[in-house]
C-alpha cells in the first residue's frame, strides 16, 4: 500500500463516528452489497470496499475478514496499516460510502440527482421487510418497474442490490408471489438481477440474508442468536420480528360483549405460544369500550373459557382502567390541531369518507372543538349528536385513514364503572395507546385487519408513543358452521 493509500485510510478514519458497530450486524450489512464487486480489480485504495472493527476494550484492530469478501486481496484493507481508531455505523451509512468508493459504473448514480435517488430507496428499502407493509412495497416496486430495468438510471446500483436483498430476506412470502403472475415487473427484475450475478448473490444471501434453502428460516437458527429461546419440539417454528428473549409482551384483548368462540381460541393459543418461547408475559386485557353490549357474565365466561384453554397470562386489565388518560389523550390531539369534534350526520360521514370529502367541520377552530368536546363529555343533547374524529387524511387510498372516529358518545351504563362516563373511545382509539402504555411488544392480530395496521401506526405516531410491532396471523374461517359472535348471539 503506497503512501496516498495510508493517507486516504487515515481521512477516512476522521469521519468515522466513536462508537462500536456490531461485527456480525456489519458483515451481514456488507454482505448486501459485495455481491457485484466480485473479480474486480481496484487501482489503488479508493475502489478498496472493505471495513473491520475494532475491539473496544483493548483499541486492537481486528478484520472482519470472516465473509465471502476474501475473494481478491486486491479489495482488501490490511487493519494493522491503518491508524484510525473510531468506526463507521449505521447500515445506510456504510453502504454509501461503500457506493461512492466504488469503481462500479452507476452504483451511486450518475450525478447528484440520481444519488438523491439512491438514497432514497435505501430509506424505503425496510419497509419490504415490514410484514404488514410487505404487500404495499411489492406493489409500489411493480408499478415503478414497470418501464424500467433498474431502479436508479440505467444500470445496477446499491439501491437495486439492498431491495433485492431485502426481498429474498422475506423468504417463502417472497417466493410464493414470485411464482405467481401478480407483480410482473418487479418478478421480471428480480430474475433479471438474480441472473446476472447468480453466484454471489447465492452465496450471500445464504451466509447474510437467511436462505438456509428457498424461503427457509434465517441462519444462524434463533435458538444460536438467542439463547434461552424455548426450542419447539413439534417441528414447527413461528419466529417473532425484532422479538428479544425475556423483553417480550403480548395481550389477548377480547370484548366482553359474547362467549369465546373458536376463532378466539386460535388468537389465545398464539399468545401462549409466543409469550412462552420469549419466555416474556401475557396480557390478557378486556376491551370493554362497548357499554351497550358487554356484561360481568361475559367476562366470567371468558376467563373459565381461556382457563380450560390452558393460557397462563400474567395479569387481567380493562381498558376501562385508562379512561381517564384515554380523555386526556383526546383532549391533547384536539389541542393540537390532530383531532376535531365532527358533528356530521352518520351516514353523510360514512358517504364522505368513501368518497374521500372533508367534513365541514374539519378546519374548525381549537376553541370550537374544545367546546363541543365538553358538551360529548357531559352527554348533553348537543353532545351526542358529535364524535371526535382523529385529523388524517381525507385523501389517502387507505380509507381507514380518512379521519376515523375517536370518541362517540354512549349514554348506556358500564359494566364497571356505571354511568360515570358518557363518552367511549373506539377500539381504533384506544387499543394502540394501551398497547403503548402496557408495555406490549408485539400485537398479534388476524389478517382481517390488514388494511388498519397503517391506521394503528399513524395513531401511535399522533400520540408521540412507542411503536408496537403488528404480527398477522391468519383469520380462521370453517365451513358448515357459524363463526362470527354477531350471528352467534
Amino acid at each position: 500500500m503506497g503512501k496516498s493509500g495510508v493517507g486516504e485510510a487515515k481521512a477516512f478514519g476522521k469521519v468515522l463516528s466513536e462508537k462500536p458497530a456490531n461485527a456480525k450486524g456489519l458483515q451481514r450489512s456488507l454482505g448486501l452489497i459485495w455481491c457485484p464487486l466480485k473479480g474486480l480489480r481496484c487501482k489503488d485504495l479508493r475502489d478498496n470496499v472493505f471495513l473491520f472493527t475494532f475491539m473496544q476494550e483493548s483499541g486492537k484492530r481486528k478484520a472482519l475478514d470472516d465473509g465471502p469478501w476474501k475473494f481478491n486481496n486486491d479489495l482488501m484493507v490490511m487493519a494493522d496499516l491503518i491508524q484510525i481508531r473510531n468506526f463507521i455505523h449505521g447500515v445506510n451509512t456504510i453502504l454509501r460510502y461503500i457506493a461512492s468508493a466504488s469503481s462500479v459504473s452507476n452504483f451511486y448514480g450518475q450525478d447528484a440527482i440520481q444519488a438523491a435517488h439512491v438514497d432514497q430507496w435505501l430509506e424505503y428499502a425496510p419497509l419490504i421487510l415490514s410484514g404488514s407493509e410487505f404487500e404495499a412495497a411489492c406493489s409500489f416496486l411493480d408499478g415503478y418497474l414497470a418501464s424500467r430495468t433498474f431502479l436508479v438510471g440505467y444500470g445496477l446500483s446499491i439501491a437495486d442490490i439492498v431491495v433485492w436483498s431485502n426481498l429474498t430476506g422475506t423468504g417463502q412470502r417472497w417466493e410464493s408471489l414470485r411464482k405467481s403472475k401478480k407483480y410482473q415487473s418487479l418478478v421480471r427484475w428480480f430474475n433479471s438481477v438474480a441472473a446476472d450475478y447468480a453466484g454471489a448473490l447465492d452465496e450471500v444471501t445464504s451466509a447474510y440474508v437467511g436462505r438456509r434453502g428457498i424461503g427457509k428460516s434465517p441462519a444462524p437458527s434463533l435458538k444460536e442468536k438467542m439463547p434461552g429461546l424455548k426450542e419447539n419440539t413439534s417441528g414447527h417454528q413461528i419466529d417473532l420480528p425484532g422479538a428479544k428473549v425475556g423483553e417480550v409482551c403480548v395481550r389477548f384483548a377480547p370484548e366482553p360483549s359474547g362467549y369465546l368462540h373458536i376463532g378466539h381460541a386460535k388468537a389465545a393459543l398464539l399468545n401462549k405460544y409466543f409469550a412462552e418461547r420469549y419466555n416474556g408475559r401475557l396480557i390478557v386485557r378486556f376491551d370493554d369500550t362497548n357499554p351497550s353490549k358487554e356484561s360481568n357474565e361475559f367476562v366470567e365466561n371468558v376467563l373459565k373459557d381461556i382457563e380450560t384453554l390452558g393460557v397462563k397470562y400474567d395479569v387481567v386489565t380493562y381498558t376501562s382502567d385508562y379512561f381517564p388518560k384515554l380523555m386526556e389523550m383526546a383532549e391533547s390531539l384536539i389541542k393540537q390541531g390532530k383531532a376535531y369534534v365532527d358533528d356530521t350526520p352518520k351516514e353523510q360521514m360514512r358517504s364522505g369518507r368513501m368518497d374521500g370529502v372533508e367534513s365541514k367541520c374539519r378546519n374548525s377552530t381549537v376553541e370550537e372543538n374544545l367546546s363541543l368536546w365538553n358538551e360529548m363529555v357531559n352527554g348533553t343533547k348537543r353532545g351526542t349528536q358529535c364524535c371526535v374524529r382523529g385529523k388524517l387524511d381525507m385523501q389517502d387510498p387507505n380509507k381507514s385513514l380518512r379521519d376515523p372516529v375517536y370518541y362517540r358518545c354512549n349514554p348506556d351504563p358500564h359494566h364497571r364503572v356505571g354511568s360515570k362516563y358518557k363518552v367511549y373511545p373506539t377500539y381504533d382509539f384506544a387499543c394502540p395507546f394501551v398497547d403503548a402504555l402496557e408495555g406490549v411488544t408485539h400485537v398479534l392480530r388476524s389478517s382481517e385487519y390488514h388494511d388498519r395496521n397503517a391506521q394503528y401506526y399513524r395513531v401511535l405516531q399522533d400520540m408521540g408513543l412507542r411503536r408496537v410491532e403488528i404480527y398477522e396471523f391468519s383469520r380462521l374461517n370453517m365451513v358448515y358452521t357459524v363463526l362470527s359472535k354477531r350471528k352467534l348471539l
